[in-house]
């Protein structure tokens, strides 16, 4: 069997590493710990974000890690990303990225969601109207917004851009009315959403797919899956181990979230699964779609229909 790739290859050339550290909700005082301690353990991604409010911390874990020698800022990669209230001020919110990181580039920059939120409402990241709803701006395109995020490509501050959230019809949208491919689509996947279209659609025009909570949400029923539990004891690993390693072992880079020490470690020791593996996952996921339906745990407040097909 051939080993597990470590990276894959984007459609600028770059390498993205097949397994990264997420950061969303991580706490302050948490994350930049388990930066370092990612980093220190052998992962070579690091995905923030201007949301998530933390990107202070996530860069004093980079930047305590580069200045002792143990890795080398090339050697890393960093992804952040757009947030919606900054889609008509996109060098300005990546400016703000960057500076909060303490980095001289990004390796790649997303567009949070294809939606755009008022940047003069009542709240810098979550403006809402009188009866609660968001404060969007529906005459601000995503193909405008990313069309800026392509002006940022020729200032050698950011290596490559992409998008998140990407249903078929959003990226089907941008690639017809961009000059620039996204490198990236970052989706929530896992066996209970595989979302096999869009993952089709991407590798049929050369964007790479990032998968983000692998492991469903707090309470998800993923680790407890009988055909995940029987590989787990098979493969004599935990059963996130095997969820990581189906997305790396189908082609995709994941994204895993911990800020315990322990669980960063044996998140990394992925396993490349057997073709007979994956088709158990497989059986299992045809039948989800045939008697239960797929179940979606991110799927933010906004208004707006993504078109996901699988939503819950």
């Amino acid at each position: 069997m051939a080993e597990l790739p470590q990276s894959f290859k984007l459609n600028t050339g770059a390498e993205i590493p097949a397994l990264g550290l997420g950061t969303w909700q991580s706490k302050p005082g948490e994350v930049r710990a388990a930066v370092k301690h990612a980093l220190q353990s052998g992962y070579r991604h690091i995905d923030a974000a201007y949301c998530y409010g933390n990107e202070e911390e996530v860069g004093i874990g980079l930047l305590d890690t580069f200045k002792s020698g143990a890795v080398k800022r090339e050697d890393v990669f960093v992804t952040t990303k757009l947030w919606c209230t900054y889609h008509t001020r996109v060098e300005e919110n990546f400016e703000k990225s960057l500076k909060a990181l303490g980095l001289e580039y990004i390796d790649l920059y997303l567009m949070h969601w294809p939606v755009a939120m008022n940047p003069e409402g009542n709240h810098e990241n979550f403006p809402t109207l009188g009866d609660g709803s968001r404060d969007l701006m529906p005459g601000r395109s995503h193909v405008e917004t990313y069309k800026d995020m392509e002006k940022l490509l020729g200032n050698g501050k950011v290596k490559a851009i992409g998008v998140a959230n990407y249903s078929l019809r959003y990226l089907k949208e941008l690639l017809s009315q961009s000059s620039i491919t996204p490198a990236v689509n970052q989706i929530e996947n896992h066996v209970l959403l595989p979302q096999q279209e869009i993952v089709d659609f991407c590798r049929e025009h050369s964007i790479h797919v990032t998968a983000y909570s692998p492991l469903g949400s707090n309470g998800s029923p993923l680790m407890q899956l009988p055909v995940i539990e029987n590989l787990a004891t098979y493969r004599n690993v935990s059963p996130a181990v095997i969820l990581l390693s189906w997305h790396v072992s189908c082609g995709r880079s994941v994204l895993a979230k911990s800020i315990t020490p322990s669980r960063i470690e044996q998140n990394k020791c992925l396993v490349n699964l057997g073709r007979k593996e994956l088709e158990a996952i497989n059986i299992f996921i045809q039948s989800l779609a045939k008697n239960q339906g797929f179940t979606r745990y991110v799927y933010p407040a906004f208004g707006v229909d993504f078109g996901f097909p699988d939503k819950q």
